[in-house]
């Protein structure tokens, strides 16, 4: 029976495709490629990092900040804040 997936792993595998992308890009940059073919791949990255900040924020607020509420409720909701503000 597999598995299921965790958010580590999904992390890992988003930021995994986020570099791949990333180096397409470089490299479309140096062969002087379409400028409008290079945007789409970097809205690609822009996208796969968003998808990566979201798994790392899930899989954070299911395990660290469960044990954070109980152990300091306060610490915890600052810190959520503090994660919230520098998203927006």
């Amino acid at each position: 029976m597999k598995q299921p997936i965790t958010q580590k792993q999904k992390s890992l595998k988003y930021v995994r495709q986020t570099q791949g992308t990333l180096s397409k890009v470089i490299a479309m940059i140096e062969e002087d490629r379409y400028c409008p073919d290079i945007i789409q791949q970097v809205d690609s990255v822009i996208g796969l990092l968003k998808t990566t900040k979201r798994e790392l924020l899930a899989g954070h607020i299911d395990t660290c900040v469960g044990h954070q509420l109980m152990d300091n409720k306060k610490k915890a909701i600052e810190e959520l804040l503090k994660i919230y503000n520098l998203s927006n």
